[in-house]
Formats: C-alpha cells, sequence, structure tokens
C-alpha cells in the first residue's frame, strides 16, 4: 500500500514538474486543451484558488501525518494549486512558499493580492478599465480584492467599499492575459 501511495505521490510531483512557476503563457482555457491537468480533478494546472478558512496548516507532504510548515491565517487569501494527491493538492503562496493542504480548505473563489511586490505603494482603481478613467479609490500594495471578471488586461475588482478596475499586470491571483469570466 505504501509504495502504491509514493508512485502516485511522485506521479503528480511530475505533474508539478511540467507545469513550472514560469510557465504561464497559456490561458486556462487552452491549458484545458493543451497543458497538464489534474490526476484527481483533471482542471489545469497550474491554477488559481483561495483559501476557505481563517487557519490553514501549509503541510511538508499530502497527509496529516507531515509537519505543518506554516499556518495560514487569512480567508480568500490567493494561492496556486500546482498539484493534486488524492484529496490534497500542493499550493505554492504569492512568496513562493510551497507545501500541501487539504482541498477541502480551497475554494474556486477568485481572489487576488494587489501588487504584492510593490509594498508600501498606493494603486489607483479605476472607474473603467482605462488609464484615464477616474480613480474611485487607492489600494495598499497586499490588499486582497475579489476577481469579478478579467479580460486579458484589467480585472474588475471588489471588496469592503471598493469597485473597479485594475490593470491585471498589478495583480497577483490572475495570469497574464487571462480572462476570467
Amino acid at each position: 500500500m505504501r509504495n502504491a501511495s509514493i508512485k502516485r505521490l511522485a506521479a503528480c510531483a511530475i505533474v508539478a514538474i511540467l507545469a513550472p512557476a514560469g510557465a504561464r503563457a497559456a490561458t486556462p482555457a487552452a491549458q484545458e486543451t493543451q497543458g497538464p491537468v489534474g490526476g484527481v480533478t483533471r482542471l489545469p494546472l497550474p491554477r488559481f484558488a483561495s483559501l476557505k478558512s481563517d487557519r490553514v496548516n501549509l503541510r511538508e507532504g499530502p497527509s496529516k501525518e507531515h509537519a505543518t510548515k506554516v499556518v495560514f491565517q487569512r480567508s480568500g487569501l490567493p494561492v496556486e494549486i500546482v498539484a493534486e494527491f488524492e484529496t490534497w493538492r500542493r499550493i505554492r503562496d504569492s512568496e513562493g512558499a510551497e507545501g500541501w493542504v487539504l482541498h477541502s480548505l480551497l475554494s474556486g473563489k477568485r481572489t487576488a493580492l494587489v501588487a504584492p511586490w510593490r509594498k508600501g505603494e498606493l494603486l489607483a482603481l479605476r472607474q473603467a478599465p482605462l488609464e484615464t478613467a477616474g480613480t474611485v479609490a487607492r489600494l495598499q500594495a497586499g490588499v486582497i480584492a475579489s476577481i469579478k471578471s478579467c479580460d486579458g488586461k484589467w480585472c474588475r475588482l471588489s471588496g469592503e467599499r471598493f469597485d473597479g478596475y485594475l490593470e491585471q499586470a498589478n495583480l497577483w491571483g490572475a495570469y497574464p492575459g487571462e480572462s476570467v469570466r
């Protein structure tokens, strides 16, 4: 039994190798027909999801017996699913930390972090998907927002007390050129 589990885990690792972090040119629609998919869900890998709970343990391996590496304490935090093994998903956060979480602690609800690489900066949230559109709010780098839609260049975001558009390049939670509906 243990050898079969190790072989399945190795297969998940191979899927993760086929889709390195830098390989993000294809949109999820293209990945469904061309790129790697999860052996459990048959959904594209990698793909974005979000945390369902305010307390999620990131584990070294796909079981509760594996040590906890990090404890996420923010519901709605976007994460990238990079591999699957039974009821476990290997995820990556915006800072590159990777580990395993139970699938039941993840949501398909799309969220994004506003430019986490631009710490301390404020970014203009626009009334319309245009650089010249009026500013409806200024969002601090690192804010979590719900993605309402993306057209490949702009995303419509919402959160507590804000709703507007931000260039997709300023988000971690949507791939470059990806459409989100």
